[in-house]
């Protein structure tokens, strides 16, 4: 396992290059925990700060895609609440789901920054510029990670690495509530 990460200060700067934003769910967004009721009806644990961060970040000009190797109508409940545009989901090849929406918004997979946290998110995060772990992940998915939130996922992880891109991009996020 690699034992040198960015600071803070350097992943601030690898985020002035960032065109989108693309995030795991279950463990980066939630707490990595799902509640099934015996009617098959799951229940996800979503971060409010997390989400509250990604409006605002939208709103400010940076896209964000969701990309789950697991398929959830929470999951769509939840970005549909918060005007999550791209939702990508049920396919473990996750670089293959996110290859044609970097096509449309006319990028490439170095300006791209994913959190992950699990075997699953390995291939996309070798692919993409800037990996990053939520601080619960696997040591697997640390191991190809730039960057490790001091946050776990589901507890705020989001929300600092979405801090981070406002401090690179000089906006303030107050501005876009």
């Amino acid at each position: 396992m690699s034992t040198k990460y960015l600071t803070r200060a350097q992943l601030i700067r690898q985020f002035k290059t960032v065109k989108l934003l693309a995030l795991d769910v279950d463990g980066v967004l939630t707490n990595n925990f799902l509640y099934v009721g015996g009617d098959g009806v799951e229940f996800k644990q979503f971060n409010i700060a997390d989400g509250f961060y990604m409006k605002l970040a939208m709103r400010s000009g940076l896209p964000i895609a969701i990309v789950s190797g697991r398929y959830s109508p929470a999951t769509d409940t939840r970005m549909k609440e918060l005007g999550v545009k791209y939702v990508l989901q049920g396919k473990a090849d996750k670089p293959s789901m996110l290859a044609p929406l970097l096509v449309e918004l006319g990028i490439d997979c170095a300006d791209v920054a994913y959190m992950g946290d699990e075997l699953l998110d390995l291939s996309i995060g070798r692919k993409v510029g800037l990996p990053i772990a939520v601080k619960n992940a696997a040591r697997e998915f640390k191991s190809i990670a730039k960057y490790i939130t001091k946050n776990n996922g589901g507890e705020g992880a989001v929300r600092e690495v979405i801090e981070c891109y406002f401090e690179a991009v000089g906006k303030n996020p107050e501005e876009y509530i």
